[in-house]
Parts: C-alpha cells; sequence; structure tokens
C-alpha cells in the first residue's frame, strides 16, 4: 500500500538523549517513546514521502537496514495512526 503519512502538527516531539525521542499529545496524554530509527522515519513524515520514500531515507542514514524494515514502518505507522499521532 503506497501513502504519504503526516504528522498531527500538535503533537510535541522531544529528542532525548542517544538520539531517542518522545511524541506527547497534550489533548490526549498519550505519549510513545522513539528508538533511533523510529526518529528518523518522524523526522520524514511530511506528507510528501511514501514509505518506499522513507525506507530509502532510512538506508542512507543507517547502516545495516534488515530486510523486513519495511514490515516495521508499516507496524510503526500503523500504531501512530490509531493513535492520532499521524494522518494519512
Amino acid at each position: 500500500m503506497n501513502c504519504n503519512p503526516l504528522c498531527n502538527p500538535d503533537i510535541v516531539f522531544r529528542e532525548e538523549f542517544d538520539d531517542w525521542a518522545v511524541l506527547f499529545d497534550p489533548e490526549t496524554g498519550n505519549a510513545v517513546a522513539l528508538d533511533p530509527v523510529a526518529v528518523c522515519y518522524w523526522k520524514n513524515l511530511n506528507g510528501s514521502n511514501d514509505k518506499a520514500d522513507l525506507i530509502e531515507i532510512l538506508k542512507k542514514e543507517c547502516e545495516d537496514v534488515p530486510a523486513d524494515a519495511p514490515e516495521h514502518l508499516d507496524k510503526f505507522i500503523k500504531e501512530l495512526e490509531d493513535a492520532g499521532f499521524i494522518s494519512i
């Protein structure tokens, strides 16, 4: 499925130590911790990049991207969409 995820502008993105970050929805109080790979994805969820673009961006920024990265990205996007952190 081809889609272009877009960050919800109301979500607070706070970078933490060791390249981790936290997303916080002030309206609901929901929070999500992001590992460095998820941070890379989040920073590129601008509505212009589809899933294939996001995988290519990850490959440029990280070494040894696993073959199942697209499946992990699908799960990440679904979780964020279900929580209201992004829209498609």
